[in-house]
């Protein structure tokens, strides 16, 4: 591990004042990849690397970001690429993606001089991967899954159930998120801040109705990790948890919305490229999730097939689907399975909706417009409100 920043930033000191990121730059030398931040002024800051894949992390206390929220930028040496924005309400984090195992050789400010701006630099130089493995990890900082209960060598086990109250409660996913902007368009919409508008309105319709009550896994541009987004359905006694999403696909002609349940085998290739895409958004944030989630992942969906959950979520589906088919386009096969890790609440029925592809024009002109994402989400709620009134009758 390294964590070489000037100034290390420390829970118990001193108060910042919110500071701006003005510009991210790459320079590549022959014997190194020097990253600039430009910055308004010197803030506190951190250095991790994680590995499988190869990244190196900075997070610093949360900045305003002038380059625009959450961005993504291309690559040069040995970085490949980079991602940017809210990693935690009081966060920010830059990850690098690296083209190969690589460490911080160097790290410091530059002062604000001749028209510019402080800048923070960071150096990075290859390495070969055991050098690079020794140094890979956290120090002196949780990882997550560090409190979770048991262990990933041993028997996995299911949290307790929770107990719900009587009135119904919705939770609501957008997802991605943060420093992590999902699927983006050719014309450079991304994802996360779609998604986040349609579940907010999907909020609006079933708070609007009286009949739910509404708890939300994000309402900012806040990257939550997967495990969490779980939890707080299970925490809140959710009677449904809906994961709200828009993907994209290298072609550009197919079109279509689908939705989602949970299953150990996946219904086909695409869908199991799907989950696998969801379930690395952890990884896409710069998180460290090692083994802990196989094994419990592995029970739930166990557990799933014993239980009416996973029947509740099929039910879901199959009402949500010619509700969206009112709206737009419908994929082929448009009722998929696959072992998306945000459905493995045990005891909440769950789906994840892709609403459209990004990829494709029409389905990003109705994803872009004010009046698509609305019809959009008053489908779902009129889905939610017949499986409701199904379940009642």
């Amino acid at each position: 591990l390294f964590c070489l920043a000037a100034l290390c930033w420390l829970v118990t000191g001193p108060v910042f004042a919110q500071e701006q990121v003005l510009g991210l730059r790459l320079g590549v030398h022959p014997d190194k990849t020097r990253i600039v931040l430009d910055l308004s002024g010197e803030l506190p800051y951190s250095l991790f690397s994680l590995a499988d894949p190869y990244r190196v992390v900075i997070d610093m206390p949360a900045v305003e970001w002038a380059t625009g929220t959450g961005s993504a930028g291309a690559g040069g040496g040995l970085v490949a690429g980079y991602r940017f924005g809210l990693f935690r309400h009081d966060n920010s984090r830059v990850v690098l993606d690296l083209t190969q195992p690589a460490e911080v050789s160097k790290t410091f400010f530059l002062p604000a001089a001749a028209g510019k701006s402080v800048r923070l630099v960071i150096d990075l130089v290859p390495v070969d991967r055991a050098k690079f493995m020794a140094g890979a990890g956290f120090k002196g900082r949780m990882r997550v899954g560090d409190t979770m209960s048991g262990s990933s060598k041993g028997k996995a086990e299911l949290p307790p159930p929770v107990i719900r109250s009587e009135r119904i409660t919705i939770v609501v996913d957008a997802g991605h998120g943060g420093v992590d902007p999902g699927a983006i368009s050719r014309s450079g919409h991304y994802e996360k801040n779609i998604v986040l508008d349609v579940a907010r309105r999907v909020q609006r319709h079933l708070v609007q109705s009286g009949r739910y009550r509404v708890v939300m896994t994000r309402e900012t541009d806040v990257f939550v990790p997967l495990r969490e987004r779980v939890n707080i359905a299970r925490n809140a006694g959710a009677d449904l948890f809906v994961s709200v999403h828009a993907d994209s696909l290298r072609s550009a002609k197919v079109r279509g919305a689908s939705v989602y349940s949970l299953s150990e085998k996946a219904s086909d290739k695409e869908a199991a490229q799907l989950a696998a895409k969801e379930n690395s958004s952890d990884v896409i944030a710069g998180i460290s999730i090692g083994t802990e989630t196989d094994d419990i992942v592995r029970s739930i969906l166990i557990d799933l097939a014993q239980r009416e959950t996973k029947n509740k979520s099929v039910r879901f589906a199959k009402l949500l689907l010619p509700e969206l088919g009112g709206v737009g386009a419908l994929l082929r096969n448009s009722h998929r399975y696959a072992g998306f890790r945000v459905l493995t609440a045990p005891d909440v029925p769950s789906v994840l909706v892709e609403l459209g592809l990004l990829s494709n024009a029409a389905d990003e002109k109705l994803l872009m417009s004010a009046g698509g994402r609305d019809k959009l989400a008053a489908a779902i709620f009129r889905a939610i409100d017949q499986y409701f009134a199904d379940r009642q009758s």
